[in-house]
């Protein structure tokens, strides 16, 4: 029988609704929009046409937006969860998060004068490093919440 986490190892989500947490629902836009950027920029440059970039101009805002307010709900949760804050894995998942909506806010904010010119090189550069920023936040979030069942609730009625 599983033992009842210590006060100071406590895991469970402060942030939700109705008993789900907030950051887990919000995370899905930011992942979708920022991944969607790579193949917006390669049918750019297999295509020429115009609607590419715009949608990721469009998509790098979006996902910058919507990154930064999942990232408040995580880092409420880290500052006032106990059990959060001692791993370290939290701190990394943090450090990952934080990076990639700043290299979403760098591909929007350069692309906003002219979307076309950015792409090659570096708008496309900004999209990969953040599709590879996206799958290692991605990861290190999914460790915390299955390996160690960081921000969960606890259904057991204790």
């Amino acid at each position: 029988m599983p033992t009842k986490p210590r006060p100071d190892d406590d895991r469970e989500t402060r942030v939700a609704v109705a008993g789900h947490p907030i950051h887990p629902m919000l995370v899905t836009f930011p992942i979708a929009f920022l991944l969607a950027m790579v193949p917006a920029d390669l049918a750019w440059i297999l295509t020429g046409d115009e609607f590419w970039p715009r949608l990721a101009l469009w998509l790098a805002g979006a996902g910058f937006v919507m990154g930064t307010i999942a990232g408040i709900a995580g880092t409420i949760e880290l500052l006032i969860i106990p059990g959060v804050r001692r791993r370290g894995a939290s701190w990394s998942h943090f450090i990952a998060a934080v990076t990639l909506i700043s290299v979403a806010f760098a591909n929007w904010y350069l692309r906003i004068a002219d979307p076309v010119a950015l792409i090659v090189p570096i708008g496309l550069s900004l999209s990969i490093l953040g599709a590879v920023l996206t799958g290692v936040a991605g990861w290190l979030g999914g460790n915390l919440v299955f390996e160690h069942q960081i921000g969960v609730v606890d259904d057991d009625g204790d």
